[in-house]
């Protein structure tokens, strides 16, 4: 037997080492889309344009406790220094668009959007279907458009969404990019809108005895006393805002803190703009909002109207330089009136105005306004504009993993009317959040980037070999993670598999020694 070892050694190493032989080397492939009908990756030559421009737009964003939740991150620590969140948001006809000429897939690269709802709870936000959606590239020479409907969610009890329409259009040229008008467009429309049919941060119960145990240094022991009492007297409780959001039937209304009986649009869109002086383009991201008057507590003795006498527009212009690039934000102007008189006018001069909230003995619902005697336990906060604007120089790639840009990025925020009811002094009832809910109509964002000297837009330049036939050295390829026989593992596998050999070769080279063999001592002459 000991003959055949070392060529049934080498047969066996053959035989399992032969479906390593079989397969060809393949390294890690670049990831594809996951459908079979899906558009591949970004391909071709390198776009010589380089542009970013976002804008969204939404109807109105609900907001109940704000500032309330802290922020949870996987960074030990990390999320003490961010700022709080909302124990839940829901925002209603969210318009969004996109460009991003650095998109590593090529549908990305312009994004239209309509969203009938999207909505979060302590930070976690699932995607709610029912979304229009239109992507490019490949190129869409006409718009979707159709109604939203808006899914189920566990905050459905706090807003009534009326008919949602949505139009968009995404646009991409396959030389020139995004030099194409528009390169996104998003618009959507509600025809009617019903917000915080009640107010879950307050107590549901209209007997508060013993509930006021936090300080309440304006008032005395008798002063709680009647505060309870009056509170007692209300038409609904305290949730319900003493009855101002449990409706009246005979007057239609359906008992809500925000409606608008008429019909409100958003608008966002991405575009390329003449540069003047130069044959380059701007970044203009545009955000506008038509709406033509706002409810509050509609259908009640209390109720508010307010008129938008002025329409909100807000637009990021970047033309790749500092001195040149701008934002632009045209203030919205509100008329807030009650019962045929004026309590104040919203503009970019006077952007608050608070109106109390207070109960008065033998008054089955609140007072909202002109208070007088009465003592008030709650304020309706009325804020519009709350414009922030911010910006960054570029010295690097416009996205990461991209070509390195020099140039200019800006952005801004804004919001046509914002409306919070906060709780007084009076109301001393424990762990009360400082803000109790929060609607934002029409809540607008912008952004945009641009190289140095505006977008370039023209073909990419295919690159022509050198004189004398050979052309430029292609850059060395990154090197992917080997597979299979080329695995990296596979050099430990042949390194075990020549160590076996030579053992194998030592064994069969040795003497042969009979098992159980022992020499005899030699005799010598004295035996």
């Amino acid at each position: 037997m000991r003959p055949l070892a070392l060529p049934a050694a080498a047969l066996l190493v053959a035989l399992a080492a032969s479906p390593a032989f079989a397969q060809p080397v393949v390294t890690t492939p670049v990831p594809g889309p996951q459908d079979p009908g899906q558009p591949p990756a970004s391909s071709g030559p390198e776009l010589v344009t380089h542009a970013i421009g976002d804008a969204g737009t939404g109807l109105a964003v609900v907001r109940l406790a704000p500032d309330s939740t802290p922020t949870n991150t996987v960074l030990p620590g990390f999320g003490e220094r961010l700022p709080k969140q909302s124990a839940a948001e829901i925002g209603v006809g969210l318009a969004s668009a996109q460009a991003n000429s650095e998109a590593f897939l090529g549908y990305e690269r312009a994004v239209a959007q309509a969203s009938p709802l999207g909505f979060a709870v302590q930070g976690r936000a699932p995607q709610t279907p029912g979304t229009l959606v239109q992507t490019a590239s490949p190129d869409n020479p006409e718009p979707l458009t159709g109604g939203l409907t808006p899914p189920a969610t566990p905050l459905d009890a706090l807003l009534r969404v009326g008919l949602l329409n949505g139009s968009v259009h995404a646009r991409w040229h396959d030389e020139l990019g995004p030099c194409v008008s528009p390169v996104a467009d998003a618009r959507t429309s509600v025809a009617s809108l019903s917000v915080l049919n009640a107010i879950p941060t307050l107590p549901s119960s209209q007997d508060l005895t013993g509930m006021l145990t936090q300080d309440t240094p304006r008032l005395d022991e008798q002063a709680e006393r009647s505060l309870v009492d009056n509170l007692k007297q209300l038409a609904g409780p305290l949730s319900r805002l003493g009855g101002l959001l449990s409706g009246t039937p005979d007057s239609g209304a359906t008992g809500s803190l925000l409606s608008l009986p008429d019909t409100l649009s958003a608008h966002s869109t991405v575009e390329l703009v003449d540069l003047p002086g130069s044959a380059n383009k701007a970044v203009k991201s545009t955000s506008t909002l038509q709406a033509a008057s706002i409810r509050l507590l509609q259908g009640t003795p209390v109720e508010l109207r307010i008129d938008v006498v002025s329409q909100p527009a807000l637009t990021a212009l970047s033309t790749g330089d500092a001195a040149t690039s701008s934002v632009t934000y045209t203030a919205p102007v509100l008329r807030v009136a009650q019962g045929g008189r004026e309590l104040g006018v919203l503009d970019a001069a006077n952007p608050r105005l608070d109106v109390p909230i207070g109960v008065l003995p033998g008054r089955d619902l609140p007072l909202v306004g002109d208070l007088a005697d009465a003592l008030d336990i709650g304020v309706l906060r009325l804020q519009i504009a709350q414009f922030n604007q911010k910006e960054q120089v570029i010295d690097g790639p416009l996205q990461q993993g991209g070509p390195s840009v020099e140039g200019f990025m800006l952005g801004a925020t804004a919001r046509l009317l914002d409306l919070q009811l906060l709780p007084t002094d009076a109301l001393g009832l424990p762990n009360l959040p400082s803000a109790l809910a929060q609607v934002s109509l029409g809540e607008q964002i912008v952004r945009a980037a641009a190289p140095t000297g505006g977008v370039v837009c023209g073909a990419p330049t295919p690159t022509q070999p050198e004189p004398g036939g050979a052309g430029p050295a292609a850059p060395p390829k990154q090197q992917l993670a080997y597979t299979n026989a080329a695995y990296k593992t596979v050099p430990i596998f042949w390194t075990g598999t020549a160590l076996l050999l030579l053992g194998v070769v030592l064994v069969a080279a040795l003497p042969a020694r009979r098992a159980g063999a022992v020499r005899a001592p030699e005799r010598t002459p004295s035996d």
